[in-house]
């Protein structure tokens, strides 16, 4: 009869439902799994030290004023995320691009959701103006980012006796912006030869001690290095190496998409992308995921 037939498809309806919400809740609780399976990394809740560096290519310009977008991406982020962002160093190029820049990011597990940035990021656009722009041919530029932890126990005792302090003169994008006083500085960490530089501000104290902050990093991470690398050799002998030098995603202006090559992820919309909000969010999210199922 028609009301049993009514029933039926009701209870039909029903079940779907309720087979849906299981659906959900084991996807839920499988994550929750590997989130209690996966080693959590002492080091996630640390503010970093973030670098974006332009590649070498040809096409010098194009890497230098993707550089510059990856900067504005993750101040973008910092700001989604409610984190501070303060610029330890900018190094402009010509026509508005950016050589080099490092800045330090403090809040909440700023190392967990940046921690798998680090890399060379790929862009591929056709110019906007000259001769490629009018042949619509594509340009490929490259830029790398680097994370270093700064744990809060962070300290490293560097004996002044190891350092070579050099000043210079500030480089900068031509014209009013290059100061005329020796105010930029470098300092080189003779042991080990690891450097880093400052030209942020017109005191050259102030340089100085922004200088030797990141020189710390990068000594805390060299040192660092040398333990987590004994613990990743057995690691790496069986998955390959996960280095910073292989390309981990790869931005394509003119067809509108961003590709993370270590998971596949795929996202449209690369001005929306590249306001560092949701978008970037979400593929971060998604590598995370990745990571910790791969562990």
């Amino acid at each position: 009869s028609a009301g049993a037939k009514d029933e039926d498809e009701q209870l039909t309806q029903l079940l779907k439902e309720e087979e849906a919400q299981i659906s959900r809740k084991i996807l839920a609780l499988r994550k929750d799994l590997i989130k209690a399976l996966v080693p959590t990394d002492p080091l996630d809740p640390s503010n970093i030290l973030l670098e974006v560096v332009s590649g070498r290519t040809t096409g010098g310009d194009i890497c230098q004023q993707f550089t510059r977008e990856m900067f504005d991406m993750y101040q973008g982020f910092a700001s989604y995320k409610n984190w501070d962002f303060e610029v330890l160093n900018y190094t402009p190029a010509e026509y508005g691009g950016l050589h080099h820049a490092a800045v330090r990011i403090a809040g909440d597990n700023v190392y967990r959701h940046l921690k798998h940035e680090g890399g060379t990021h790929r862009v591929q656009r056709i110019p906007e103006v000259g001769l490629s722009s009018r042949m619509q041919r594509i340009h490929t530029g490259t830029m790398t980012v680097i994370i270093l932890p700064q744990p809060v126990e962070f300290d490293v005792h560097v004996d002044p006796k190891d350092l070579r302090i050099d000043t210079f003169r500030s480089r900068g994008a031509g014209g009013q912006s290059v100061n005329t006083t020796d105010s930029a500085v470098r300092i080189v960490h003779l042991p080990t030869g690891i450097t880093a530089e400052c030209q942020q501000t017109r005191s050259q104290l102030q340089n100085r001690d922004t200088a030797m902050r990141v020189l710390k990093a990068r000594l805390y991470q060299s040192m660092m290095g040398k333990d987590t690398e004994q613990r990743h050799t057995a690691r790496k002998q069986q998955v390959g190496t996960r280095s910073q030098s292989e390309r981990i995603r790869t931005y394509n202006f003119s067809q509108d998409r961003v590709t993370d090559h270590r998971t596949g992820y795929v996202t449209r919309d690369i001005k929306d992308f590249m306001r560092g909000g949701e978008a970037l969010h979400d593929l971060i999210s998604d590598v995370l995921e990745h990571a910790e199922r791969e562990a």
